[in-house]
């Protein structure tokens, strides 16, 4: 029988590969807003890293990802979301 494999996703800051559950969901819902680490949708994956969630470019790099703009509200709560991360 054979074993799970491991699902892998992209980094939009550092474009590096990992395993989807050591990343930083964020999901764009057409009706509902942009969510963090839950949702269906048009998704991007982030490092839990402090190089890759403090990276200048992670803002256009999330716009170019979700095809969406953000506020800047949303971006204020994503940096006090990870803050704690190394």
């Amino acid at each position: 029988m054979k074993g799970k494999r491991s699902i892998l996703r992209r980094c939009i800051s550092c474009r590096k590969i990992f395993d989807r559950f050591y990343l930083l969901k964020i999901t764009n819902e057409k009706k509902s807003g942009i969510f963090i680490n839950s949702g269906i949708g048009r998704s991007a994956y982030i490092c839990r890293t402090k190089i890759c969630t403090r990276n200048p470019k992670l803002k256009k790099n999330l716009q170019r990802a979700l095809k969406t703009n953000f506020d800047d509200k949303f971006y204020e709560v994503f940096i006090i979301e990870t803050q704690n991360y190394e």
